[in-house]
């Protein structure tokens, strides 16, 4: 018998039009002899089940159902697409487990824990992962504009804290330039981050369970036309996403042998992808990402066709170690 599964797309953030991209594709990628899709769209005002005729289906929040023709229906599995608040921050995760509904993602803490990139860093450090020098600022404190460039140096990135898609980022090269970017880092979130420029080469490598078993996929090469990788450079065309990586036989093992570690510390399930960037030869964390793109324009979907794993494989496995 097919299973059931819920493509949940949308979201409350800034990210929502690039995650129904990729739920869309989700859906339109599944094995149709196992599985019956269903689109999922969650807003802060509504959740709904949308048909092929775009005719909205109230979900019912308290068991996660839908009624079509007086006929209640259940899912087997939800397959997360939604990147950014509620998804990827750990609440649709709490929430499918308190109803005891398998999940193509990671668990509640792991979650919330990469999706907060100060906490992320610094859970890590212990461990011998090399990041960027930071400062975090929390809205309503003091800017010691002094302070932050003696502990970063210029340039620096200024982020959110919690936002994706690099909304809510800006590279400061003048001290002139900070209170700027600080206020738009404040419009996507309550903290920020302020880390150092790591001059060298970016990667980004996708880590998954695929079959089983943790999986490095080859690494992709991000060399951005823009000033850094930003979105514009993310979906709009303006970067070259190289993949293979032209990095040496060292570089490349280095870079695996530390996204593995980061997937196996951290304890994560389903799709990952870890930004790089080299500094003295060595891999320095960024960021990762639990939820990330599956545009057939993104990165990790791209890493997969390279390992010789096709979308339908991809999805496929992911909602199977879900079930299991």
């Amino acid at each position: 018998m097919k299973k059931n599964i819920a493509i949940i797309m949308g979201g409350y953030s800034s990210e929502y039009e690039i995650s129904l991209k990729s739920g869309n594709v989700v859906y339109e990628s599944l094995d149709p002899i196992k599985y019956n899709g269903f689109r999922v769209h969650v807003f802060k005002d509504k959740w709904v089940y949308v048909d092929s005729e775009n005719k909205e289906f109230a979900i019912d929040k308290d068991d996660f159902s839908i009624m079509i023709n007086n006929i209640k229906i259940t899912f087997d599995c939800v397959f997360n697409a939604i990147h950014g608040s509620p998804g990827e921050d750990g609440f649709m995760q709490a929430y499918f487990k308190l109803l005891n509904i398998p999940h193509t993602s990671c668990d509640m803490y792991q979650a919330a824990l990469t999706f907060n990139k100060r906490d992320c860093l610094s859970t890590l450090k212990p461990y011998g992962i090399l990041t960027a020098e930071n400062y975090f600022i929390n809205l309503g404190d003091i800017i010691n504009e002094e302070e932050i460039i003696k502990k970063v140096g210029l340039p620096c990135f200024v982020k959110a804290n919690k936002a994706g898609s690099s909304y809510g980022i800006s590279k400061v090269h003048k001290k002139e330039e900070l209170t700027k970017a600080i206020a738009i880092a404040f419009k996507e979130d309550d903290e920020i981050i302020i880390e150092s420029f790591l001059d060298g080469i970016e990667v980004s490598v996708g880590v998954i369970t695929y079959k089983g078993k943790t999986t490095v996929l080859p690494i992709t090469e991000i060399v951005s036309e823009n000033d850094f990788f930003d979105y514009e450079a993310k979906y709009l065309g303006k970067s070259q996403e190289i993949t293979p990586a032209r990095l040496t036989k060292e570089q490349e093992e280095k870079v695996n042998t530390v996204a593995k570690k980061i997937y196996e510390i951290l304890k994560m399930k389903g799709f990952s992808r870890s930004e790089f960037i080299f500094k003295n030869g060595e891999p320095h964390l960024l960021e990762m990402n639990t939820i990330p793109g599956l545009t057939k324009e993104s990165i990790l979907p791209q890493q997969a066709v390279k390992a010789g794993i096709s979308m339908q494989e991809l999805f496929t496995s992911a909602i199977e170690e879900a079930l299991k």
